[in-house]
């Protein structure tokens, strides 16, 4: 896809309908006093188009948007579905949503709607029809923005229409009843079905419910959300060829974001750390590195970021000056074409009156808007970045099959989370300034020098993984991987069976961990918490011990070379582990040698350098 503007995509969340048009005006001059080139606008407009069902009123919205247009301001225009106004849910109960308790979720907030309801995708179409045939020509439109936020509030729905329709995804899936029994296995707790009519969603009940029925309706509720994605799209390109995109929410465990990649044309995302946190950056990088992989390494957009502070966690930190820069340019060193906020200006009222803006409550003659201008200015003197993308040697792998089915319970251990792994391999990558793909395991490796697996307790295929090694790769896999199949049995013979050849290893037992313990790693004593195991080498090397046996291997397998990690280590012996697999790997920093909590990234042939410490620093290195 073309980027649609030949800049910076900058400015934010546009919602001149909580405003008296008088306003409007002020609201143009300020977006060319800072530099604004495009906003989201019509995110949450449904109930003032559709102020009753199927009575349109476009006139407002058609001089909003001829104002972005005559200020030469793009608009990210939104298909307005993302919150459905009270009337639908007064027609038609049967549209909002139920959680697995039998809780019906009313209307007064937002996303309530039960995705899998067809009256709700009607009514979420004829708007669409209405809008896209309004303004496809229209020349302020630069791209498309279905929805908001899919899963963010409403991720899944339980009630009697999921239900059935849960049913129509299962028979598909499996083709007969006798199957799923086998892929669901059943014959445990007397859960046998004889038709796909007896199975319900994953409702509260006595206790643990069935492993693979909850993740298969973790399967299902990201492909219905992504039906509603699929259905709006179509009606959109009926009347228009724009790029469309849809903006996610910070590592969206909801959704299975490799799937929502290939539909879009452009990934959006949204990304609120907190400033509270003196290593938000860190989370907040391997985001980003995420969801530009969803899209095979193309640049994307920064649909939403605070200005200054949220308004929605216990305590809501506003951001030190120079920072709400800093984080914006730390989103254009991961990838971005498009530095946006949520949300142009600060609303009087609502549950996000007190949400920060790029203007104020105090107006423009505050610090948020003279630094957001400033930023504004300074983007318009980089475009040359526009476009150039990272190239990395490393791939971390994550699945979301794998991340739902690892986080059920009726585990081993509970406290093991997918983010929690995927964060401990990713810091001392970051902190090294190697940058990072993160790809499924599925996806062409070759041209990575490293794979990283920090969980991939299921594994549907270990064939890619285990040619990336035997031709030549390098990998280090930790703990937990390679545990069940894709229906979450477990594959028999000794853990982690798909990959035992490749690590040279046999697992007999896990033994998690309740207190930490003092092991041995590459000849240095470290710590490790959470988890370890019995690991009996077949043809892998020890290079680190527990006191009862090893903790650390490396195997040679083809011409390849791959390590495993038994435990979750200290920051220290992570950092030693992981250098020592890179330097065996060949792989190297953006830059090397730089100051504790100094990025550097590279896009193309640019290195950008952030200062994530409160502390000057000066850096002597000139990139080769």
């Amino acid at each position: 896809m073309r980027w649609p503007l030949d800049r910076f995509a900058f400015g934010g969340d546009y919602n001149p309908e909580q405003w008296p048009e008088d306003v409007w005006a002020e609201d143009i001059r300020l977006m060319r006093q800072a530099g604004v080139s495009m906003v989201s606008v019509g995110i949450f407009s449904w109930a003032e188009v559709e102020p009753r069902p199927n009575e349109f009123d476009f006139g407002w919205f058609d001089r909003v948007m001829d104002n972005l247009a005559e200020a030469d301001v793009a608009a990210c225009l939104a298909t307005m579905t993302a919150s459905p106004p009270p009337w639908l849910a007064k027609l038609h109960p049967e549209t909002l949503p139920q959680k697995a308790d039998g809780t019906r979720l009313w209307p007064g907030a937002r996303q309530a709607y039960c995705p899998s309801s067809p009256i709700y995708r009607d009514h979420a179409a004829r708007l669409v029809d209405q809008v896209a045939s309004r303004y496809h020509d229209h020349p302020a439109l630069a791209l498309w923005h279905i929805n908001n936020e899919y899963g963010c509030h409403t991720r899944a729905c339980y009630c009697d229409v999921s239900a059935e329709d849960f049913r129509g995804w299962l028979e598909n899936r499996y083709q007969d009843i006798k199957t799923l029994n086998e892929a669901w296995s059943t014959k445990f707790w007397s859960q046998r079905y004889d038709s796909f009519e007896e199975i319900l969603p994953p409702r509260t009940a006595p206790t643990f419910a069935n492993p693979t029925q909850q993740l298969d309706f973790a399967r299902f509720s990201s492909d219905a959300l992504l039906e509603c994605f699929k259905r709006e799209k179509e009606v959109i390109r009926r009347h228009s060829d724009a790029p469309v995109t849809t903006n996610h929410v910070p590592l969206a465990k909801t959704l299975d974001l490799h799937a929502w990649g290939k539909e879009v044309d452009v990934v959006s995302y949204d990304s609120y750390p907190d400033p509270f946190d003196k290593k938000a950056h860190i989370l907040a990088g391997l985001s980003y590195d995420v969801i530009r992989s969803t899209r095979n390494g193309q640049p994307w957009m920064l649909m939403e970021q605070a200005p200054s502070a949220v308004n929605w966690r216990e305590r809501n930190a506003v951001k030190a000056p120079g920072q709400m820069r800093l984080w914006s340019w730390q989103a254009i060193a991961h990838g971005a074409d498009a530095v946006l906020y949520f949300q142009w200006r600060q609303s009087q009222g609502g549950a996000e009156k007190f949400h920060s803006a790029m203007v104020p409550h105090a107006g423009p003659d505050s610090r948020t808007f003279r630094e957001v201008s400033a930023l504004g200015a300074e983007l318009q003197q980089y475009s040359e970045i526009l476009g150039t993308q990272p190239t990395n040697e490393v791939a971390l792998i994550l699945d979301w099959d794998s991340w739902w089915a690892l986080e059920l319970d009726s585990h081993p251990s509970t406290v093991l989370t997918q983010t929690g792994a995927l964060l401990s391999h990713y810091k001392p990558l970051f902190e090294a300034n190697i940058g990072c793909d993160v790809v499924h395991p599925n996806a062409d490796l070759s041209k990575y020098k490293l794979v990283v697996v920090p969980n991939l307790y299921l594994v549907k295929d270990a064939a890619n993984l285990n040619n990336y090694v035997r031709t030549g790769g390098h990998l280090l896999m930790s703990f937990f991987s390679g545990i069940v199949d894709g229906n979450d049995r477990v594959y028999l013979g000794g853990y982690p069976a798909p990959f035992r050849e490749m690590l040279g290893i046999k697992i007999p037992e896990f033994r998690p961990l309740q207190d930490e313990i003092t092991v041995e790693i590459l000849g240095s004593p470290a710590t490790g918490t959470l988890w370890s195991e019995e690991i009996e080498p077949e043809t892998a090397a020890v290079k680190g011990s527990f006191d009862f046996g090893p903790a650390l291997t490396r195997n040679e397998f083809g011409s390849g070379v791959a390590w495993y990690l038994g435990t979750r280590l200290d920051e220290e012996a992570m950092r030693t582990l992981m250098n020592e697999v890179t330097a065996g790997a060949a792989v190297t920093p953006v830059l090397s040698g730089l100051p504790d909590g100094v990025q550097a990234a590279r896009r193309g042939d640019f290195v950008i350098l952030l200062n994530h410490t409160t502390n000057e620093v000066e850096i002597r290195h000139k990139p080769k």
